[in-house]
């Protein structure tokens, strides 16, 4: 199995980054890569000179690749980073798209004490065009994200592990089933 992570934080300590260290843990075992989505912002008149850039076609093809994908996100002023709806906005022109039918988990680990709830709301009406196959339940959210994590990136409450898992196992069972 082949899993993809996208954190829409582009921060070295980034804790959708450990969240998703921690879900490639829990769905092992798997060939676990992370993507960058570090692009120049999108502008329809640079594509015209110069095309779609080398770092979103290597995306699109980790996400071709791909059994399974899954896509952490922080909530930033209540919606997703600019960094993840700009890459999502990159790979919206190259067809045909990587993520028709595609598993998809969304989780999210945020300072506010409801875990990005309204991030992963506006991510999941962002890939709405994408037509990926995206997993309804259980819903991850890690609230308090500064004091969720270990020093060495592990998840504290126990309760938050069980319901990764839960989410992971899910991931792989429609993986295996696409």
């Amino acid at each position: 199995m082949h899993l993809l992570g996208i954190s829409g934080s582009l921060r070295r300590e980034s804790y959708n980054t450990a969240l998703l260290a921690e879900a490639a843990r829990l769905f092992e075992p798997a060939v676990y890569t992370l993507a960058d989505i570090n692009f120049p912002l999108f502008n329809e008149d640079d594509e015209a000179q110069t095309g779609i850039p080398d770092a979103v076609q290597a995306l699109d093809a980790q996400i071709r690749a791909a059994d399974a994908v899954v896509i952490a996100t922080p909530e930033y002023n209540a919606n997703i980073p600019g960094a993840l709806k700009n890459a999502l906005d990159w790979l919206s022109r190259i067809r045909p798209l990587a993520w028709t039918g595609k598993p998809v988990a969304i989780m999210s680990a945020a300072a506010g004490v409801t875990g990005g709830v309204r991030a992963q709301y506006s991510l999941r009406h962002c890939m709405t065009p994408f037509n990926p196959d995206i997993l309804q339940a259980p819903e991850v959210m890690i609230a308090s994200a500064a004091k969720a994590f270990d020093e060495n990136g592990r998840l504290l409450n126990d309760r938050s592990t069980t319901l990764l898992g839960k989410q992971m196992a899910a991931l792989r069972a429609r993986a295996t089933s696409a």
